[in-house]
């Protein structure tokens, strides 16, 4: 199974706060939608909630959470990443596409295999929730893509792909 990390965080690897996000970037967005259209998404419960529990659409749902009870219509609930790995293997799927929090994203980078990183050239402050470092001795970078800042796009920002050395 190959696991795919897709996220967007700050310089200072801030990806949120209080459940929200701390940007606002609409191609972003459809990358992210792009990336992980048909696949399946892994997710915590916190990120779940942050979308108002709704499951993205187009993608296999799975909520990864500690709560023994979670209603979660139209998506598939697991205890831990192991899990879900299993689940997505289970129906198919060959990759899964690991899409938050930052919990989530430490216990799932040391078996991945591909980040995707939109980087937002900005340092926020407060934030609650974190990327993990990139460790480069076991990453290469790419490709990326530069993007400005423009009307409707406060902080420029840069689209990266990692692979696992």
């Amino acid at each position: 199974m190959e696991i795919c990390l897709v996220a967007a965080a700050s310089e200072n690897n801030a990806l949120g706060y209080q459940g929200n996000l701390l940007w606002h970037l609409p191609n972003d967005l459809k990358f992210f939608k792009n990336t992980t259209w048909g696949m399946v998404v892994a997710m915590g419960r916190k990120t779940y909630d942050s979308i108002n529990r709704i499951p993205l659409k187009g993608r296999y749902n799975i909520i990864i959470t500690r709560q023994d009870v979670l209603e979660a219509p139209g998506c598939t609930v697991v205890s831990n990443l192991k899990d879900a790995i299993y689940d997505a293997s289970n129906h198919g799927y060959a990759q899964i596409m690991v899409v938050g929090g930052g919990e989530i994203y430490a216990a799932a980078l040391p078996m991945a295999t591909t980040i995707y990183l939109t980087r937002v050239h900005a340092v926020f402050t407060p934030a609650d929730a974190f990327f993990p470092e990139i460790n480069l001795e076991e990453w290469t970078l790419t490709n990326e893509q530069v993007f400005e800042m423009d009307d409707k796009h406060a902080y420029s920002y840069t689209i990266q792909q990692w692979n696992r050395k």
